[in-house]
């Protein structure tokens, strides 16, 4: 029987594998080769153990096993594998039969796959250099990924281990990709509190209008406990739209349905003309989005801005708005990371936070800390919406608004800070027994959040001020005059062994 292979050890070979194009592709472009391939090389190590399998019943009877696996999660063509390309890895044109198998592998899984390879080129010149330098690379890739570290057939390595090797890598892209990152990735430790606060269940279709490479959905199916959910994203950038349909499909999740797409101003998840709503909606949308759709939301025909229309250079309320109109009513949930802005800029903000508050949506409000994010140094926010305590709804009588200060609970790594399960735990303790923690958590009222003419800023509910021990001055001043007395008494005897030295 096979040796199984751990997490850390695919980790690794999976990020050594990088070191062809690290330093000659830029990070935020070399990921899509990279996962692109390891995508393939999954798929071609499940069909190969499903082949040996059935070869086993079937003998050399090629055909029988190819209709019996064509009928299982996806199509392999023929030529198509990771195995065939490998095999012509000292081809000239390398890069375009590269492209020709990713072709075939859409065309055969129209369903789960079409369009995810239609913007990656590995016969780029300009991304991966003239012919024979791009050869190279390419051949270094295919003969990385076929190491014995990096085989994946099932009955070797988990489809668990897979998704997170997947994961993984989006994680070390990110730290390589520095502000560009922020169009694909969420922190793990950030995604998984969210869904954490989300609260997701058994049954709950899931929904993430600001997708980007899918990782934040993973975590909010898995919080879930079972295998019975739905998925549901949106993302307008191309190539992150098609690292979250790997990112599903690695992860078992294929039927999830993710719509390339731009959320505010043309969403895709609808039926029937109409918005498609969702018991849990979590994001992490990029902060402060310039040039969002302002213009065009006056007559938005889903009319998702009936509250206000945000400031055409701050899209946060904007994606707020969208993600409440679309969760259901009386019963769904929200959580959205936000810059601290959100909590107290006035204007059309400051309007729409204050109908959000009257309406007794907003449920909780959690400070993080500094320097999650690879994009940005600046703290951020999360902030909980609950339909429910809408009238009718099982919470309608709860009117406080929780807030908790984590600001401070971070560990402090070399590049940025980040979250750890002991820090996590302790704010979802307080989060669902909503108690007041002393410079942790406050419950503020209604009229306590109006007398602060409804600014959010945590600072005005959590108190974290730490007061200063009282100084004895007068203790203080008697042993400055103590302390002087035997400096007096040692410079007096330093004195006199030094004129007996110098005798």
């Amino acid at each position: 029987m096979d040796a199984k292979i751990n997490q850390s050890q695919i980790n690794a070979a999976a990020w050594a594998a990088c070191d062809t194009f690290r330093g000659v592709v830029d990070p935020s472009q070399y990921k899509d080769y990279i996962l692109v391939i390891l995508f393939l090389k999954y798929i071609s190590d499940v069909w190969r153990d499903h082949y040996e399998n059935y070869s086993k019943q079937y003998g050399d009877d090629e055909e029988r096993i190819r209709r019996k696996l064509d009928r299982e999660r996806f199509v392999l063509p023929k030529g198509a594998s990771f195995y065939d390309l490998y095999a012509n890895r000292e081809a000239d044109d390398l890069g375009d039969l590269i492209n020709k198998a990713l072709d075939a592998v859409e065309t055969h899984n129209k369903a789960k796959l079409e369009g995810v390879f239609r913007n990656i080129d590995f016969n780029s010149e300009s991304n991966l250099g003239r012919t024979k330098d791009r050869n190279r690379r390419l051949k270094l890739l295919l003969e990385d990924f076929a190491k014995p570290e990096l085989d994946m057939r099932p009955s070797r390595v988990s489809e668990d281990v897979i998704g997170n090797t997947y994961i993984y890598l989006i994680e070390k892209f990110a730290s390589d990709a520095g502000k560009k990152a922020g169009e694909f990735y969420t922190p793990y430790a950030v995604s998984t509190l969210l869904a954490k606060v989300a609260k997701p269940k058994d049954g709950d279709k899931i929904c993430d209008p600001a997708c980007g490479s899918g990782g934040l959905l993973v975590e909010a199916a898995r919080e879930v406990g079972s295998r019975n959910y739905a998925l549901f994203g949106m993302e307008v950038n191309g190539s992150t739209w098609a690292l979250a349909r790997m990112n599903m499909f690695l992860h078992g999740c294929d039927s999830a349905r993710i719509e390339w797409c731009n959320t505010l101003t043309n969403p895709e998840l609808k039926e029937q003309n109409r918005l498609m709503k969702f018991n849990v909606v979590v994001a992490n949308p990029p902060f402060s989005l310039d040039k969002w759709g302002a213009e065009d939301a006056d007559g938005d025909k889903f009319n998702r801005f009936w509250r206000g229309i945000p400031p055409k250079s701050k899209g946060d309320y904007a994606f707020i708005s969208h993600m409440i109109e679309v969760a259901l009513a009386k019963e769904g949930r929200v959580a959205v990371v936000v810059p601290h802005g959100v909590l107290f800029r006035g204007g059309a903000e400051g309007k729409i936070r204050q109908r959000l508050i009257e309406e007794n949506l907003l449920d909780a409000v959690i400070g993080l800390p500094e320097k999650l994010f690879p994009t940005t140094g600046i703290p951020v926010a999360i902030l909980v919406f609950d339909r429910s305590r809408e009238s009718g709804g099982k919470n309608q009588n709860r009117k406080d608004i929780l807030f908790i200060d984590a600001s401070h609970e971070y560990e402090a790594e070399k590049n940025q800070n980040v979250l750890s399960e002991t820090q996590i735990e302790k704010i979802m303790k307080v989060f669902d027994s909503r108690e007041k923690v002393s410079k942790f958590s406050h419950l503020a009222s209604f009229d306590e959040i109006k007398d602060n003419d409804f600014n959010l800023n945590i600072p005005r509910y959590v108190d974290t001020f730490e007061e200063e021990e009282e100084i004895d001055v007068m203790a203080l001043q008697d042993e400055i005059e103590s302390l002087e007395a035997e400096l007096t008494q040692v410079r007096s005897k330093m004195k006199a062994i030094l004129q007996e030295i110098k005798q």
